[in-house]
């Protein structure tokens, strides 16, 4: 028997997509009740009037989740100790939030006794999969609602229109439809014109967080940032809270072009998808934090490190972060990252970042011993008996291809 549904959770943005689900589950589970969540991981000005318009759509309660703090601390910074990228470009700005609001969508629905959790994810989108396994991880008897996947709304257009046959009030209109996500890491654009990627990004018109390279200043910024244990934890001298800290670099980024991206990704549901990310404060993180770990890991962990990277970034991609693995493989960086501790001062000119000095309490990096010149510590004679049994496996092998001839 089907269960019945009475109280609904819906993860809920204010976006075009659950804009319209609060009156269209109401017209087909039989007038439930819809508690509307939001959860809040630095979308700032997108969560003004929410409640008022959740309320005043249809549903009976609201709850605003601050989730920025944690979402720093606990997902962000954990992947940038990782070096986690998706593809060589992606720095999971949307993915690594999705974990965190599903877990906080679960804790509202069993505190209200919650029959289901919906969400406005497509049927082609990666989303979906990251919302329902963070919800199976922590409720995995909940009923779970994904209205893309059956209701016979079959475009954003669609939606539009039904929003406008209801007067449901909309942000959006049909000529600026583009599909838009942001938090206090990146802001991501897809749809409209970026659907071929034969067309080059109307810059001028999506970018919010920055400018363009063209349109940045002429003269360089110096920024230092100061590493502990891999966490970035003060910005040119001044020690400040992962939020406060995340968004001067945004700033500074933006400002000077850094973090466009425009890419074709794998998603996992198999399709491949254009789109344009901003990502300033983290582009400018990765590469601070990848400078500073080059002269405090040692070569062997750093390599190694670096194949940890590609597979932490696709189990974030995937929604696989509440998962044995995910928490084997921090558990890894955590400890690779207790020597990660320093400065590295960085020149941002024109979308570019350049390292301008890395210096470290548990620098490996020795210039007696790479110096050019005259030391004590390293005898170059050593280098024949090494490089002779280095390469004997080549020697032997083209003494054997020799007698073959």
């Amino acid at each position: 028997m089907k269960k019945e549904i009475k109280k609904i959770v819906l993860a809920y943005s204010g976006g075009l997509d659950t804009s319209v689900m609060i009156q269209w589950l109401k017209e087909n589970y039989d007038n439930p009740e819809i508690i509307a969540v939001s959860g809040d991981v630095g979308q700032a000005d997108e969560l003004e009037g929410l409640e008022e318009k959740a309320l005043k759509t249809g549903a009976s309660k609201f709850y605003a989740l601050d989730l920025k703090d944690e979402f720093v601390e606990d997902f962000i910074f954990p992947c940038l100790k990782a070096n986690a990228v998706y593809e060589n470009v992606y720095l999971l700005g949307t993915a690594f939030a999705r974990p965190l609001i599903g877990k906080g969508l679960v804790d509202v629905a069993l505190k209200e006794g919650a029959d289901a959790i919906c969400h406005g994810c497509t049927g082609k989108g990666n989303d979906q999969v990251r919302f329902e396994l963070a919800i199976k991880a922590f409720a995995p008897e909940m009923e779970i609602i994904a209205p893309w996947r059956t209701w016979e709304l079959k475009s954003r257009e669609d939606e539009i229109a039904y929003a406008e046959k209801h007067n449901i009030p909309l942000k959006i209109n049909r000529e600026t439809n583009y599909s838009k996500d942001k938090n206090i890491w990146h802001l991501s654009h897809e749809g409209l014109d970026l659907e071929d990627p034969m067309n080059e990004p109307k810059y001028d018109q999506i970018l919010e967080m920055g400018v363009t390279p063209e349109k940045a200043p002429d003269v360089p910024t110096y920024i230092t940032i100061e590493f502990e244990k891999g966490i970035p934890v003060a910005l040119d001298g001044k020690k400040m809270k992962a939020q406060e800290l995340l968004l001067a670099l945004n700033k500074v980024g933006g400002e000077n072009g850094v973090g466009i991206i425009d890419m074709v990704e794998n998603r996992l549901v198999g399709m491949k998808s254009r789109g344009v990310y901003e990502t300033p404060g983290g582009t400018i993180l990765y590469k601070a934090h990848e400078l500073l770990e080059s002269i405090t890991l040692d070569k062997e962990t750093q390599h190694y490190k670096q194949q940890i990277a590609i597979k932490f970034g696709e189990i974030l991609y995937n929604g696989l972060w509440f998962t044995p693995l995910r928490e084997a493989l921090s558990a890894f960086v955590d400890k690779t990252s207790e020597t990660v501790n320093g400065s590295v001062k960085l020149k941002l000119y024109k979308g570019n970042i350049t390292s301008a000095g890395i210096s470290s309490p548990d620098t490996l990096y020795s210039e007696q011993i790479a110096s050019f010149g005259e030391d004590d510590s390293y005898d170059q004679n050593d280098s024949a008996g090494f490089i002779n049994l280095f390469g004997l496996p080549i020697k032997v092998k083209a003494m054997m291809d020799a007698k073959k001839k």
